[in-house]
């Protein structure tokens, strides 16, 4: 009697399996099907050989690994406007098959923000896959020599050089920030740098004070550190509360710390925001459900993946933070567009006198 039930046991749990694989099976062959054999396009709004070029070079392989059927990828870039015009691209012109990804900059997502004129694409409409280099925390430094050694002495000093490349450049916006949130009062903005060249102007005694990523500090300018000729100011941390590795950044005071009114906070919201959303891949509108649950998953997977973060941190020096596609619409929605912190930021963008800070 006992071995009859655990046959009716056995040949019901076959019974149930079987079942599975007959609902199962099609899908998982379609799946396999539809990528087997073909190439998939990956537009890259960025040039070759750069840091964005590294870290999108970083998961190809991967990703190609973790998409049913193995399909080749096959890059192609189209730098050019910040990154909007491979956004406009793939908005416009690309066909919806799932055949063609977009590996985009962060200028996307500021173009729209910002309102420029040449955007041709809604932000809110893409199918986001996820996103990778979030990290990037930047500090702000003066020279030794220059005296400017507490915040006190920097914010009572006045026109004190700052080296930074064109007016627009990151550098140069985020140098305009940390010299808002300070306080400083009538900074010289020097450019046409390169941000190689800001190193040696700096320690020529041209320029007073810089905004350097930490890692192009420790890795490029270490001596600085080790030999105590600078003085850091105060950090941006991006992510928010992802404090530097090395002990003599992570304890130096964050911009927010100098917040005076919620337009400060929302205003470093903003800049770090447009940062933080990193370098996304994304879909146009009206690529089949299909297609979009498979990218998804696989993009998922390759970002889990060891051999990625391996790759990653090889290729670009810094730690691999991937964000996932519902973590960054999360990011995108929180992203502020007040018309006047936008309005705000683009004065710090812009080769203007820096705006008058509210007292409170």
């Amino acid at each position: 009697m006992e071995t009859k039930h655990r046959l009716q046991i056995v040949m019901f749990t076959v019974f149930l399996l079987l079942a599975q694989w007959i609902v199962l099976a099609p899908t998982a062959l379609a799946q396999t099907s539809f990528y087997e054999g073909k190439n998939v396009l990956l537009l890259s709004g960025t040039d070759a050989g750069g840091a964005g070029d590294l870290r999108t070079r970083a998961v190809i392989p991967v990703l190609k690994k973790h998409i049913p059927g193995h399909p080749n990828i096959v890059v192609q870039y189209m730098p050019g406007a910040g990154g909007r015009k491979a956004a406009n691209h793939m908005y416009k012109s690309v066909r919806p098959d799932g055949l063609t990804i977009g590996a985009m900059i962060t200028g996307m997502v500021q173009g729209t923000i910002f309102g420029e004129t040449d955007v041709l694409y809604e932000l809110d409409k893409f199918i986001y896959l996820g996103s990778h280099a979030r990290y990037a925390p930047y500090g702000f430094l003066t020279s030794k020599t220059a005296g400017f050694n507490t915040r006190e002495t920097l914010s009572a000093a006045r026109g004190v050089r700052i080296g930074a490349p064109a007016v627009g450049h990151s550098l140069y916006t985020m140098a305009r920030l940390f010299a808002y949130m300070l306080d400083m009062k009538e900074p010289r903005f020097v450019t046409g740098y390169t941000p190689r060249e800001i190193d040696f102007a700096l320690e020529k005694n041209e320029i007073d004070a810089r905004v350097s990523i930490l890692d192009s500090l420790l890795t490029r300018n270490a001596h600085w550190l080790d030999k105590d000729l600078v003085h850091v100011h105060a950090t941006i941390d991006i992510p928010k509360g992802f404090k530097h590795a090395d002990a003599r950044l992570a304890k130096l005071p964050e911009i927010e710390s100098f917040a005076r009114s919620n337009q400060d906070r929302r205003l470093i919201q903003l800049f770090r925001g447009a940062r933080d959303t990193g370098q996304p891949f994304v879909l146009p509108p009206g690529t089949p459900a299909a297609q979009v649950k498979i990218l998804r998953e696989a993009m998922r997977k390759a970002f889990a993946d060891p051999e990625y973060v391996k790759a990653y941190e090889k290729l670009t020096s810094e730690p691999a933070m991937p964000i996932t596609w519902e973590d960054f619409e999360v990011q995108l929605r929180e992203v502020p567009r007040e018309a006047e912190i936008i309005d705000l930021f683009k004065r710090l963008s812009s080769p203007a006198p820096l705006p008058a800070r509210p007292s409170r």
